[in-house]
């Protein structure tokens, strides 16, 4: 499910920004950006993103920004870049290369610019856990209002289904005398026109079709496979694989309707099914 959530906290001369966005994924991939400083609290954020956000593809960045004058200068090891600087001025001699440009080239050299470690007090994490805190939140709001579209948008297909299931009761009866013209039709071009033809038999053999036609218990578990996904849709948890699962079965149930119908009219209304389920399938990627 998609999501974004982004809280700002001050503390001292320090801005703390903590962003929080997230794509469609079956599992959680969790993507860490912190200052260097907060490396130690890598695994506590894992473990609390685990617990609060569950699934998506998940980046989490936090920011530090110090205001303009108090970001402490480098300081510069006037020794190794002597020492730098004579050796590359011997070789440039040596070689009959030019010397304008070593003093650059000596700077990038490494250890001669060093940067003080930079430490953060117990105070400041504090700072940086309740603007986490504030980002789950208001990131856990947008996953909820767009879950609220999600919950309508898959009731309605559902109930698509439901009054497709309705027509098909109403076609379904309509089938018999059609499948006895047709068999009825066919015997008589097979047989010859003259022949005389069982009426008792006949009616065994059109009962014993007509059986294998029925659809009776199709109806009867997509019915329950739907009441039951708008059930599960109601469950405050995170059920978006139960409801994958759920859709499979309706699935199944709608093509075995299909192969069953022997009938235009029913068919088009399966087909109908089928179109809404896979509506229904695409939108199952972005429930938790």
């Amino acid at each position: 499910m998609t999501g974004y959530g982004i809280a700002t906290l001050d503390f001292g001369n320090t801005k703390y920004t903590v962003e929080i966005k997230s794509l469609n994924s079956k599992f959680l991939e969790l993507s860490l950006r912190l200052p260097k400083v907060f490396s130690d609290k890598e695994f506590q954020l894992r473990t609390e993103c685990n617990k609060q956000i569950e699934r998506g593809k998940v980046n989490l960045s936090i920011n530090a920004e110090q205001q303009a004058g108090v970001v402490k200068a480098a300081g510069i090891d006037t020794v190794l870049l002597k020492n730098y600087y004579e050796q590359l001025k011997a070789v440039s001699i040596e070689l009959g290369e030019p010397t304008s440009n070593l003093m650059q080239l000596a700077l990038g050299l490494p250890e001669v610019v060093k940067y003080d470690e930079e430490t953060v007090s117990e105070d400041a994490w504090k700072v940086v856990e309740k603007a986490f805190n504030q980002a789950v939140a208001a990131f856990q709001k947008f996953r909820a209002d767009e879950g609220n579209v999600l919950e309508q948008d898959l009731k309605y297909r559902i109930n698509i289904i439901l009054e497709n299931l309705k027509l098909v009761e109403i076609e379904e009866p309509k089938r018999v005398p059609v499948i006895r013209e047709r068999l009825n039709t066919f015997l008589q071009e097979a047989a010859g026109r003259e022949a005389i033809v069982d009426q008792n038999r006949f009616e065994q053999e059109l009962i014993y079709y007509i059986d294998k036609l029925d659809i009776t218990e199709e109806k009867i578990r997509l019915k329950t496979h739907c009441d039951y996904f708008v059930e599960t849709l109601k469950n405050a948890d995170a059920n978006g694989k139960k409801l994958g699962f759920i859709a499979q079965e309706i699935g199944r149930e709608v093509n075995t309707l299909g192969s069953k119908a022997n009938d235009a009219n029913m068919q088009k209304l399966v087909v109908g099914m089928k179109e809404e389920l896979e509506k229904i399938k695409e939108q199952l990627l972005n429930v938790l």
